[in-house]
């Protein structure tokens, strides 16, 4: 799954991995700055399972304390995470995208194109799907697992086709009474002129029109980056939830840097300053809780990831499922009117 298009600060290394009972394996691992410590002991760790393989010399307690020092070494670097921090490991070309997810969770996925309107748009990926014994709609952003495959998919990026496709399958869902399963990962909603020329803001709007009145269930999972209305075009729903290295806000941490600072060189202090990250999410009242992740991130252990993912939704679906519609969807409304903080200015 390693993308060649690269993250800045990021740096990718070859290690062969060994097992006690496998025989070595290529492994493409690659390392953020903050990362620099585990790298170091990686590339230990890799002489170790060399000399190991020679047999000449017993190292295997040497392994031992490696790799205890490796563990310690990811807990004291993942338990204080910056913002930015967090942003890069959302964009870990090694992390799992919706097509991942949906081929690990559902035992049967049929995907449908087109929004009947003008193009089948590549970004957004959606179609009916079976998760054990929950027949569900399930759709998302997919960015693409290499450097051809995100061009194809326009790198996450939705024109107004995507979104009217999104709609047309969540009144799909809707005719059918199936619950809607929506994965969103994006940097935002693809900003071109052709874009612009069919409908990006109406397509969104509309979208969040339609979500709100939805007849059947609706869940959302941040499963990366979820960035302004790209995100918020599949993102309204009775319960939203964010993956645990992941963000949620308005604007990017570099375009924001660009607007404020006209330079991207500011972007680790906007990340801070845009108070993006899950727990702040959770303590603003914008989700309803953190899904935690394989200790360095869904990318380490993407099938633990998936598991728990599927958990998770077969949890909340089984108690939206129960609810009266008109229930369900007066508590939709109330949750959203309750976001948000409001203050009238004193005047002398």
């Amino acid at each position: 799954m390693f993308a060649d298009n690269c993250l800045g600060n990021a740096n990718v290394v070859k290690f062969v991995l060994y097992t006690q009972f496998r025989k070595p394996k290529l492994s493409i691992m690659v390392f953020m700055d903050f990362e620099k410590p585990l790298e170091s002991l990686y590339e230990q760790m890799e002489k170790l399972r060399e000399i190991s393989e020679e047999g000449v010399i017993d190292v295997s307690e040497s392994i031992r304390e490696l790799e205890k020092k490796i563990q310690n070494t990811k807990k004291e670097i993942y338990s204080n995470l910056t913002g930015w921090q967090r942003v890069q490991l959302s964009r870990h070309p090694e992390r799992p995208y919706t097509l991942y997810y949906i081929e690990q969770m559902c035992k049967k996925f049929t995907e449908l194109h087109g929004d009947r309107y003008f193009k089948d748009d590549k970004a957004i990926i959606g179609g009916l799907a079976k998760i054990d014994n929950y027949n569900v709609v399930i759709l998302g952003h997919q960015k693409g697992v290499n450097t051809k495959m995100r061009q194809y998919r326009n790198f996450g990026m939705a024109n107004p086709d995507g979104y009217r496709k999104a709609l047309r399958l969540m009144k799909l869902a809707e005719r059918f009474n199936l619950p809607v399963i929506s994965l969103i990962d994006t940097p935002g909603a693809y900003p071109g002129l052709e874009a612009e020329e069919r409908g990006q803001a109406e397509a969104i709007a509309r979208n969040l029109f339609e979500m709100a009145q939805l007849k059947v269930p609706i869940l959302c999972y941040i499963i990366g980056e979820g960035a302004s209305g790209g995100a918020l075009g599949i993102g309204l729903g009775d319960k939203v939830f964010m993956l645990e290295n992941t963000w949620y806000t308005v604007i990017s941490p570099e375009s924001c840097s660009s607007i404020l600072w006209r330079s991207w060189d500011h972007k680790e202090e906007a990340a801070e300053a845009l108070k993006l990250t899950p727990e702040h999410m959770l303590e603003f009242g914008l989700i309803d809780d953190i899904i935690r992740e394989p200790l360095g991130g869904a990318h380490t252990d993407p099938e633990k990831m998936a598991r728990a993912l599927k958990t998770h939704i077969k949890g909340e679906l089984a108690m939206l499922t129960g609810m009266d519609a008109d229930e369900r969807i007066m508590a939709r409304i109330n949750k959203y009117e309750k976001m948000g903080r409001f203050g009238i200015a004193e005047t002398t």
